[in-house]
This record gives C-alpha cells, structure tokens and sequence, in this order.
C-alpha cells in the first residue's frame, strides 16, 4: 500500500495500465488529447505488477485497469474518468491537480 501511495503522489496524473487493455489505451489518448502527461505503469510490464494489482483490488479497483489517480486521489476506471469529462468535470479536476493550464 505505501509502494502505491508514493506512486501515485509522484506525478499529478496516475494511471496504472495494462498493455493489452484496450481501456486503458482510450483512458491515456483522453488524457493525452487534452494535453496531460500522465504517468503511466504497465503492471503487465513492471517488477511487482501484480503485488501492484492487488492492492489496486483491495482499494476498490474493479476491474484493476485502468486505475486513474488524479492529485494523488483515486478517481476510478474508465466508466468514472467518462463519465466525468461528459459532465465537464475532468478538466477542472485536471486544472486543480497542476495537470492542465489552462
């Protein structure tokens, strides 16, 4: 849990992804179009990925990727980081975290 927390504070926007996950692909081209630099950890890729995704599962990740953080905060999967750019909230979220300037 603490590998994770200082993870996720290291850098405004978090994503933990898998490489074959075509969600977690849609989640990062979201983030990239609006011109976020997320960072992002391929748990398929990475030593203790899957140590990783289970602590993601205990934290109420499900399913585990995408798992976005936004200001060291866990924001959701890709239903949630959706359905807040339809609301319009993404970006002001994004703008708070030192993400995006506006």
């Amino acid at each position: 849990m603490d590998r994770v927390n200082k993870m996720v504070s290291e850098k405004p926007v978090v994503i933990f992804s898998k490489s074959s996950c075509c969600m977690s692909h849609t989640i990062r081209s979201l983030f990239s179009d609006f011109g976020v630099n997320p960072m992002v950890y391929e748990l398929d890729e990475i030593s203790r990925g899957r140590e990783i995704e289970q602590v993601l599962s205990r934290l109420g990740c499900n399913p585990t990727v995408p798992a976005v953080f936004i200001g060291g905060e866990f924001v959701g999967g890709a239903n949630e980081v959706m359905s807040l750019h339809v609301k319009r909230s993404l970006k002001p979220m994004l703008t708070r975290a030192g993400a995006l300037w506006v």
